[in-house]
């Protein structure tokens, strides 16, 4: 979670750099050609690098067979889609109806191949219980990734020196993920047996396909933006549904932590402590996602136009519906589903109908439907596809309407979310109008163009760090009053807290011993 949140920092910074520099028609090709990158190379690996969670903590002697497994088809599979792609580069500028969508298609396909083969670095880490390499490994890949990235746009301001600025990034993690892989599963490149790959894919093509079906599910909506709308319109969409902080990253990085721990339990037949994990779990999940989903109903349009300047006000609505899938984030379904084989296919059933039923919907209002309602569909589907997969979920581990009494914590967070929210929300109300006239006042000698945007920018600024430390104060008095933080939580935090300020008075001191020996070396010197 600690590097996930680092990296998100790094990668956020990204968007803004982007949506600034470039036009809107500009930023929306930027959106569709990752869009395009991104949804590939999750896709088409089909769950097999995931599987690597199931086999890595359960078969020890033949880890090596299983690596090799992985690498051999995700290094097929990206290369089929950058032949594709190359032969057919007209693909994806028939689907986006963007004759520049073909030009860079040949180019789209090498950063796929790249991307899908590279990606197995951060998984494999973490498959193998190392969570401080695995912290290193996604710290240096969203590290590179920015600089590279934001080098690229703020230098030559062009998709294609982005797509550049990826491919280079992408070859650097291929390397390192060759020493790792070298290093930790001696003899992987020679370990092959297609009994074993038999086997490999049986498990992991089922979650693989269910995995397809929910990238449709969640993304393939953009696809009916990109044909349908112009790439000015892209561009406030993707800021509508622009990534949230801890959106998918808190709920990725807890179940990355389950998934072998379930999977042991599964095997032990332990369902009761499954039960009471997947509880723990969505506690403190709620404890994130209850307060973070109030804050921003209230600061949503600061939030929007102060990162991306108000042209994008529009996308304000489109960024209120999205953020709705917060509440729902709180339940613990992929960890179990991953434990038991046959819930993979019923997960598989239930998204091929989901799909079925979001692209019925879509192509039939296609002309019909603005950027609200498109959001709108795709939302109400997800929603319903997580009721369905969380109530099976929960019922195979033998969890009954009894149970309900372990998530109590869960509506007592919910209530102090909701108090903080009001508390806020009247505050903002009276407080906007205050902030922008200071931070008016504050660049009232400087041009007019730029007084403009820089006033809108700090007095959104104001605003959100002035609500956030509202809230935050509300909030935590509340959850601590309704004795939702544990004493363990609060040790925790105690004792981070009084670690991290030890190192700092620690490196303080030596900044301070360094200064003074060499203040005394130069004067002896003189």
């Amino acid at each position: 979670m600690s590097a996930k949140t680092v990296g998100f920092v790094l990668s956020f910074l990204l968007p803004l750099f982007i949506y600034r520099r470039l036009t809107q028609s500009e930023a929306g090709i930027y959106k569709q050609v990752f869009l395009v990158i991104t949804n590939a190379s999750s896709i088409l690996p089909l769950g097999i690098s995931m599987s690597a969670f199931y086999f890595l903590s359960r078969e020890t002697e033949r880890r090596p067979f299983y690596i090799a497994n992985i690498l051999l088809f995700n290094f097929l599979i990206g290369g089929l889609a950058c032949l594709m792609l190359f032969l057919y580069p007209q693909f994806l500028g028939n689907l986006f109806r963007d004759a520049e969508m073909t030009r860079l298609a040949p180019h789209i396909g090498l950063v796929i191949w790249l991307w899908i083969f590279s990606a197995f670095l951060e998984v494999v880490a973490i498959a193998n219980q190392e969570p401080r390499i695995a912290t290193t490994f996604i710290i240096f890949s969203q590290l590179t990734k920015m600089v590279l990235m934001v080098s690229a746009v703020l230098i030559f301001g062009t998709v294609d020196a982005l797509l550049n600025a990826a491919t280079f990034q992408a070859l650097v993690q291929t390397i390192i993920l060759f020493i790792y892989l070298n290093s930790r599963f001696k003899g992987f490149w020679h370990s092959f047996d297609w009994k074993v790959f038999g086997a490999h894919l049986k498990y992991a093509l089922p979650f693989g396909f269910a995995a397809i079906l929910w990238f449709l599910q969640s993304e393939g909506h953009n696809y009916f933006i990109g044909y349908r709308f112009s790439s000015a319109e892209m561009a406030i969409y993707a800021v509508g549904c622009f990534e949230l902080p801890l959106l998918g990253m808190l709920y990725e990085s807890i179940a990355a932590v389950l998934l072998p721990r379930m999977s042991q339990l599964q095997m032990q037949d332990k369902k009761r402590e499954m039960i009471e994990l997947a509880a723990r779990a969505s506690e403190k999940l709620a404890l994130v996602y209850f307060p973070v989903y109030a804050y921003f109903l209230v600061v949503a349009e600061d939030l929007i136009t102060t990162l991306f300047t108000k042209n994008y006000l529009e996308s304000v609505p489109i960024f209120l519906i999205n953020i709705t899938l917060l509440l729902f984030y709180v339940w613990i379904t992929d960890p179990i589903v991953r434990a038991f084989e046959h819930l993979g296919r019923f997960i598989l059933k239930i998204r091929i109908f989901i799909v079925i039923c979001l692209f019925t919907t879509l192509w039939l209002g296609i002309n019909y439907f603005n950027l609200r309602g498109m959001i709108a569909i795709v939302v109400a589907t997800a929603i319903v596809e997580r009721i369905i997969a969380a109530y099976k979920a929960w019922t195979t581990i033998g969890a009954t309407w009894k149970d309900a009494v372990l998530l109590k914590n869960v509506g007592k967070i919910a209530f102090a979310a909701l108090i903080a929210g009001i508390v806020t929300f009247l505050f903002r109300w009276e407080f906007r109008q205050f902030a922008t006239s200071g931070a008016d006042w504050i660049t009232e000698n400087l041009s007019l163009t730029v007084k403009q945007n820089l006033t809108d920018s700090l007095a959104g600024v104001i605003v959100l760090a002035s609500s956030g430390i509202l809230f935050a104060i509300v909030y935590v008095l509340l959850a601590n009053y309704l004795q939702v933080i544990s004493d363990d939580e609060k040790t925790f935090v105690k004792n981070f807290l009084s670690n991290l300020t030890k190192r700092l008075k620690r490196n303080s001191g030596n900044r301070l011993a360094n200064s003074i020996a060499e203040t005394s070396q130069m004067t002896t010197q003189d």
